[in-house]
């Protein structure tokens, strides 16, 4: 019998969490693989392989079809395609059609069809654009196969044989070649799903073939379209530009020869941008009463919580101060999160009562403070909510010798006299909290300090002991991504708890060790070269090592403060004491509370 629908015999039914993700852009230059993030409509710019130049005098190449969804012409507009969150769909980049051929397909599969750009043709030849005519009556024709909207224009006509017309562009018919000149390439299509204006799909101009006649041009908008050979050249055409659909320029040549030879055409390409996605937690099909209430005592059902229910959170500490003179770099803060990170550091959600309203004292730890001449730096301060205690990262080594480093909830980094950097996830939690502090170094001539740790790494050691290893100090350990907020309070930061970078008294700044990914900063170089950076305000990261004595990279830089966020159903109400803190609700329901300082959160 099937779990959880009344004995019907068929799919298991589950509880489909809430989805939140960002506006996603993908650029396909070379065939490869879109996964879907989300199930949503995409937006997409498809455009395909340029047809060849024909040689001698030929007719340029048309460029490949030109479909979009969005940031062009309105006329050139289709509709958005759906995608299957999750799902894989592949992607196919046409190629440029090389010496006498058509360009290939650009082809991008999504959920229950293809969108398809037809590779542009070679003088004469048909395709998402047609070629240019060698002999007069005879252009290729574009939007071939036919599509709505249309994916391209005709190639131009001949005036008579040795002049040939302009390849069909995605935004003009290819030009007509004249007694004197050959045709020019028709125009291309302009758009901006990239981010930035630019043209596509320009045809390739005709090419001479006789003395007086001159060569037809490129579509001077732009567009990747090859310029035609002139008169007396022993060569091709110009090639279509790589990755814009751009037709092939016809060759050159002299009399009684026919030495200039084909080219070929551009390459083509896909964009595709997936939107920001908020949807509530689902529950789809027919459940039984006591699966319903199994979900709802648990916290995990969809609507309200009548009962027990679960808060999610993402604690972390402040981050350790880093050292001067070769310093440590500072270990991030703890890190804490029970979801919306990666999986391996997930705890369990904190279970609440469902009667009656609570009140939970919040504490947001600071960061600790850099260190000056023949200190260690300090370590950063605990974060806490409920039974979760996130615990401040360790500071970073003096030198010299100096203090050890700090242990933490991730460790400080070593120095250059005090080498050994320091463990995290300390005391220790299950998932752990952090790691540890990379080794510090000595070569002839530098002082080099490890980076701290980081949640999802170690710092990095400073290379060697010798003056060959004379390079740069070790870089912080790298953080942790967390979405707990997305769609939430204004609060920013989507990334927690880096390392900072070791100092080093190396006189290069391309030496810098840098913070680890979430908020460490970096490492100090040299005598007046460039100081140390601090932790991010409430990302928990670790404070950079400093430099040698004096100077502006002289002392080591302060963690930055940590943060609480918590997030629970959509039923329960949250108050936060100072205002300084922020509430909001989540578009599919949830609430979210974050504390950038410490207070208190009342759930009613």
């Amino acid at each position: 019998m099937a779990q959880g629908n009344g004995g019907i015999i068929g799919p298991v039914n589950t509880v489909n969490p809430a989805v939140c993700v960002s506006e996603k852009t993908t650029t396909f230059n070379a065939s490869g693989c879109l996964t879907a993030q989300a199930t949503a409509n995409i937006n997409y710019l498809v455009i395909g392989g340029g047809g060849g130049g024909a040689g001698s005098g030929g007719g340029g190449g048309g460029a490949g079809g030109f479909r979009a969804s969005t940031g062009g012409p309105a006329p050139t507009m289709g509709s958005a395609v759906p995608v299957i969150g999750c799902t894989t769909y592949t992607v196919t980049i046409g190629g440029g059609g090389s010496g006498a051929s058509d360009g290939s397909n650009t082809v991008l599969n999504h959920d229950g069809g293809t969108v398809t750009s037809e590779g542009g043709g070679y003088y004469q030849s048909p395709g998402g654009s047609g070629g240019g005519a060698t002999s007069p009556g005879s252009p290729g024709s574009g939007n071939t196969p036919p599509t709505t909207p249309p994916q391209g224009n005709n190639g131009g006509d001949a005036y008579a044989a040795n002049r040939g017309a302009g390849g069909g562009g995605a935004g003009g018919v290819g030009g007509t070649s004249t007694p004197s000149t050959a045709g020019v390439g028709g125009a291309g299509a302009t758009n901006n799903l990239s981010g930035s204006c630019v043209v596509y799909g320009g045809g390739g101009g005709g090419g001479a073939h006789f003395p007086g006649y001159n060569p037809g041009p490129a579509d001077p908008g732009g567009g990747g379209g090859g310029a035609g050979a002139s008169y007396g050249a022993t060569s091709a055409g110009g090639n279509g530009t790589a990755n814009t659909g751009g037709g092939a320029g016809g060759g050159g040549g002299k009399t009684g020869t026919h030495t200039g030879g084909p080219s070929t055409g551009g390459s083509g390409k896909v964009i595709v941008k997936e939107p920001a996605v908020s949807s509530p937690k689902t529950a789809p099909g027919m459940w039984q009463m006591n699966t319903v209430y199994d979900f709802v005592k648990n916290g995990n059902w969809v609507g309200a919580p009548f009962g027990p229910y679960s808060i999610d959170y993402l604690v972390v500490a402040g981050g350790g101060g880093g050292t001067l003179n070769g310093g440590g770099g500072g270990g991030a803060g703890g890190y804490r999160a029970s979801g919306y990170g990666p999986s391996p550091l997930r705890g369990s959600a904190v279970p609440v009562s469902g009667a009656g309203s609570k009140d939970f004292t919040i504490t947001v730890g600071a960061g600790g403070t850099g260190a000056p001449p023949g200190c260690g730096g300090a370590n950063g301060t605990d974060s806490t909510f409920s039974t979760i205690t996130a615990t401040g990262g360790g500071g970073g080594a003096g030198a010299n010798p100096g203090p050890a480093a700090g242990t933490g909830g991730s460790g400080g980094g070593g120095s250059r006299g005090t080498t050994s950097g320091a463990a995290g996830n300390t005391p220790p939690t299950t998932p752990p909290q952090g790691n540890s502090g990379g080794n510090g170094a000595s070569p002839s001539g530098a002082h080099n300090g490890g980076g701290g740790g980081g949640a999802t790494a170690a710092g990095g050691n400073s290379p060697g002991a010798t003056p060959a290893d004379n390079g740069p100090a070790g870089p912080g350990g790298a953080g942790a991504p967390n979405l707990i907020n997305c769609g939430g309070t204004p609060f920013s930061q989507t990334a927690f708890a880096g390392g900072g970078g070791g100092g080093s008294s190396v006189n290069a700044v391309c030496k810098k060790a840098p913070g680890g990914t979430g908020g460490g900063g970096d490492g100090a170089t040299g005598y007046n070269q460039s100081a140390a950076g601090a932790g991010t305000a409430n990302t928990g990261g670790g404070g950079g090592g400093g430099s040698a004595y004096g100077g502006i990279g002289a002392g080591g830089a302060s963690g930055g403060a940590g943060v609480v966020i918590v997030r629970a159903p959509s039923a329960v109400t949250f108050a936060v004491a100072p205002g300084t803190n922020a509430i909001a609700t989540h578009p599919g329901g949830d609430k979210i509370a974050t504390f950038t300082v410490s207070g208190t959160l009342t759930i009613s």
